[in-house]
């Protein structure tokens, strides 16, 4: 059987190699716990002084987690390892951000969900050429999680609303406008990288940025950046009803396009998503914000469409997925409150190791 997680050190450095080719590496359980064990006991080593982490062979870098694992756990054990999944794969997120020692992400591919999460939490995001970064969940009937609450947040003026309603994907230049990467670096050089930081052995953040710095280029222009004023005026609004409708009176071939783009995503992952990222400012910690996704996680396990969507995408692959509630209209406010309330068995964010 294949090792889904490679791990080793080489030089001063610790190397996480994410490693399931065929399933353009995606996120299991296994995989979380293999990480999580490997940033804890390389936290405590004075001679591991950076972490690396990338892919091992075949294009991607990580399309996101298990979701297949999602939708059997909810047919065959009421759900039992899908919220296992979300619990362990939420404190790994927080563990690699509250992490003391440099973290340097390699997204050389696709990196979306899941795998943006193991990359956006980190220290260094390293992005290349081959990079497509996207949050697609409104199109599977879940929400950008992983602490998409905190990164799209963060993303300038309505930038992160934006993505975070339409799963827009992003080439490199676009992510550093949103400033969900950090360097650009060809993927050519990427070994000669990973072998100048595991022989420098960065003492601290300032010393692993200046390494990368070294190697790094510029992108280009970001497509983004032409729509900024559009994206700003329009995502602005105070309900999913008032950002379309304002989409609608910009008359342009651009606004028509997404008003088309967004008629196809859940209704319910829309206004979930839009509640979401107007509390996402408003939250100072972290852990908080990691709290408060897995109790939206574990409310949308109670739903009807991310399991929809899952199969709709995923599994039949027909694209034509059949929300219910089929209408913004009949999503209400209510509804939604639903989806913030306490559960039992909650993380605690504040674990060093996944238990």
């Amino acid at each position: 059987m294949t090792q889904e997680l490679l791990t080793s050190i080489e030089g001063a450095a610790g190397k996480l190699s994410l490693n399931r080719p065929n399933a353009l590496h995606s996120l299991t359980l296994d995989m979380c716990h293999a990480m999580s064990s490997a940033l804890t006991a390389w936290a405590s080593d004075d001679a591991v002084k950076a972490v690396i982490l990338d892919h091992a062979e075949g294009r991607g870098f990580c399309a996101g987690g298990d979701i297949n694992l999602l939708r059997e756990s909810a047919l065959n054990d009421g759900g039992v390892s899908g919220r296992k999944f979300f619990h362990d794969e939420y404190q790994l997120n927080h563990q690699m951000f509250t992490y003391e020692k440099p973290i340097v992400a390699f997204m050389d591919g696709i990196t979306m969900g899941g795998g943006a999460g193991m990359s956006v939490h980190g220290s260094h995001r390293v992005l290349s050429e081959r990079t497509t970064f996207a949050m697609p969940e409104t199109g599977i009937g879940l929400f950008p999680d992983i602490g998409g609450t905190w990164f799209l947040s963060c993303c300038p003026g309505q930038v992160g609303m934006y993505l975070g309603l339409t799963g827009y994907r992003m080439k490199a230049a676009d992510t550093l406008y949103a400033g969900l990467g950090d360097f650009y670096v060809e993927s050519h050089r990427n070994e000669e990288l990973i072998a100048a930081l595991a022989e420098a052995g960065p003492a601290d953040q300032g010393a692993a940025s200046a390494i990368i710095k070294s190697f790094s280029s510029d992108p280009g222009p970001a497509p983004l950046a032409e729509h900024r004023e559009t994206i700003d005026r329009c995502f602005a609004g105070d309900s999913v009803e008032a950002i379309l409708a304002a989409l609608e009176a910009e008359g342009t071939e651009w606004a028509d396009k997404h008003l088309r783009m967004l008629a196809t995503k859940s209704p319910t992952s829309l206004k979930l998503t839009f509640r979401q990222l107007r509390l996402g400012p408003n939250i100072e910690s972290i852990a908080d914000i990691m709290e408060m996704e897995y109790r939206m996680a574990n409310r949308s396990y109670l739903g009807h469409d991310m399991f929809e969507g899952i199969r709709a995408v995923v599994i039949d692959k027909d694209g034509a997925p059949k929300w219910e509630p089929d209408t913004l209209a009949a999503v209400s406010d209510a509804d939604i409150d639903e989806y913030f309330e306490p559960v039992l068995g909650e993380p605690d964010f504040k674990a060093a190791q996944l238990s």
